[in-house]
């Protein structure tokens, strides 16, 4: 289908699809007993997920100060989803751990991600929806895809 001069800019489509996916993810979460996320948070999961950090490696991760991340951190323990414990091989350190309430945030927003991209396949069919991947990720290219930069995306 051809675009016309009276369609959106494909720039304003998207914009429009991330909000909608985003008030989705939040209100679904929401739900869930996570009304409280910032917009951080889902980044922070992500790291965690993938082992316990110190806050300046956390810090390198996200491309901001040290005190920008212990920030962070501090407002994520203090609503639960992040702990600090004494780092095994330098006592004077600390590592950051997700809390079961982390973990449980990270295991929801994942669910509504693998959820949200069935639905697509039942309403559109798994070849537009592998399409669209497809064009989404040629946009995004994979090195923007590892950018720190990302940390401002919801979970």
């Amino acid at each position: 289908m051809a675009s016309t001069s009276q369609d959106p800019d494909l720039g304003i489509v998207l914009g429009l699809a991330w909000e909608q996916f985003v008030i989705e993810l939040r209100t679904t979460l929401a739900e869930q007993g996570f009304d409280d996320l910032g917009r951080s948070d889902g980044y922070v999961f992500r790291c965690l997920a993938n082992g316990p950090m110190n806050v300046s490696e956390l810090a390198e991760r996200l491309a901001i100060s040290k005190q920008g991340a212990a920030q962070i951190i501090d407002d994520m323990q203090r609503r639960g989803y992040v702990e600090r414990r004494p780092d095994p091989a330098d006592g004077r350190a600390k590592l950051l751990y997700l809390t079961g309430r982390g973990e449980a945030a990270l295991a929801a927003a994942r669910r509504f991600h693998r959820n949200r991209e069935q639905r697509l396949v039942r309403e559109f069919g798994a070849d537009a929806v592998h399409s669209l991947r497809a064009v989404l990720g040629g946009i995004a290219t994979e090195e923007r895809l590892a950018d720190p930069l990302l940390r401002a995306l919801h979970i």
